[in-house]
């Protein structure tokens, strides 16, 4: 594909994204109790997790901030239940990050990954729909920050992903003592995934994502993705399977000088269709997300 041709699209990109990637919005919180010290918090707009340690609550994710409110009294109505103390942004999207202001305002200390607060800071306008994203204010901005690990003094693990697979400032947090894992959109439970190639997403990503999920996890860790339901390590492995195989055939018809749309129709995840549902967008994204990785400058 000409240079020329790749500058176009990746300035314009023309193809929409479909209505089942749009940011969801609920504001009806449900508790699931999954061990006596961590909640999953469900309608936020994401999965949230809640830990409720001695020192305050933490946060993995915060919810859309017109679901933040009604996230804060379902953390206020959780047994042992204290002030929020650290909350975690897994990446930079509205779902993840509409608690941040409040907890700000309220001096809880905002981790991120430095690539996700760097996104905070500036207005983001996506090129194939137009959908804009304001800037944060500084007290809604992640206050600590890492590139690669850490952890915090009550044992909770934190880490990069960096392998880009929603976004390149994806993160994982680990409760080694419930072997609980959270990963954000790095992995997702239900349906095809959505790449924000704007932000580094891409469909190489999903598979190196995916293996670093892999290696952190074990046969029993529950795994919290954003989206949908638990996964196991089995459903991790499947993931990795599947995503391996399609980025592969996208590979070799971007070698052969391929476009987004003779990849949708040369249907490379047919036969992974009756599961997923049917993958047409879903492909056109993952191609333009190998162009807009692999010529940035484009």
């Amino acid at each position: 594909m000409p240079a020329s041709t790749r500058r176009t699209f990746l300035k314009t990109a023309a193809a929409a994204i479909p209505a089942s990637y749009a940011f969801a919005q609920s504001s009806k919180i449900t508790t699931s109790k999954l061990d006596e010290k961590i909640y999953m918090l469900s309608g936020a707009g994401c999965n949230v997790l809640a830990f409720t340690g001695t020192d305050g609550v933490t946060l993995i994710d915060g919810g859309l901030a017109q679901n933040a409110s009604a996230l804060a009294e379902a953390v206020a109505a959780l047994p042992n239940s204290a002030p929020v103390r650290t909350l975690f942004n897994t990446h930079w999207h509205p779902e993840q990050t509409g608690s941040n202001q409040p907890l700000g305002m309220a001096g809880a200390t905002i981790i991120a990954q430095e690539n996700t607060r760097l996104w905070l800071t500036q207005n983001i306008t996506y090129p194939w729909n137009g959908q804009k994203f304001k800037k944060f204010p500084k007290i809604a901005q992640p206050n600590k920050t890492f590139y690669d690990k850490g952890a915090l003094d009550s044992g909770i693990r934190y880490g990069y992903i960096p392998d880009a697979a929603h976004t390149d400032g994806d993160l994982y947090v680990y409760f080694p003592q419930q072997d609980i894992l959270a990963v954000g959109d790095a992995a997702y439970g239900q349906g095809w995934p959505f790449m924000d190639w704007w932000t580094g997403g891409w469909i190489g990503g999903i598979v190196g994502g995916l293996q670093r999920i892999q290696s952190t996890a074990n046969r029993d860790t529950r795994i919290v993705p954003a989206q949908g339901p638990l996964l196991s390590l089995a459903d991790i492995t499947a993931q990795a399977d599947m995503y391996g195989t399609i980025f592969d055939r996208l590979n070799q018809m971007l070698n052969k000088g391929r476009g987004p749309s003779e990849a949708v129709e040369a249907k490379p995840a047919k036969e992974f269709e009756a599961k997923m549902g049917n993958s047409d967008e879903f492909i056109r994204s993952a191609f333009e997300s190998q162009w807009a990785y692999l010529s940035p400058d484009a």
